[in-house]
């Protein structure tokens, strides 16, 4: 089993930056790819940020070139640093791990960002 917990989240005024962080316990050594996830209000949970153990990167297009995605191995944390926020990036922001081992996906309980206008 693998535990996610989120945190970072608040609210900020459009332009502004966060840091987000996923700390992640149990089972690591199952995991090959973290990512992030968020769901806006009234909206179906979209994923916008992946981290591949090799390296490999990949952005929702929304986000790409505002949004950054990172893992400390030594901290088991991985980050999504979000700059230029906008309104629209108001949502609740999930960290989720997969495992191609065990073919299993966990997901932390997330947290709420909110920017305003």
């Amino acid at each position: 089993q693998v535990q996610l917990v989120e945190s970072g989240g608040g609210a900020v005024q459009a332009g502004g930056s966060l840091r987000l962080s996923c700390d992640a316990s149990g089972s690591i050594f199952l995991i090959n790819v973290m990512a992030w996830y968020r769901q806006p209000p009234g909206k179906q949970r979209e994923i916008i940020a992946t981290l591949t153990n090799g390296g490999y990167t990949h952005y929702r297009d929304s986000v790409k070139g505002r949004f950054t995605i990172s893992r400390n191995s030594a901290k088991n944390t991985t980050y999504l640093q979000m700059n230029t926020l906008a309104p629209e990036d108001t949502a609740v922001y999930y960290c989720n791990a997969k495992s191609v081992l065990t073919n299993t996906e966990y997901w932390g309980k997330g947290t709420q960002v909110t920017v305003s206008s």
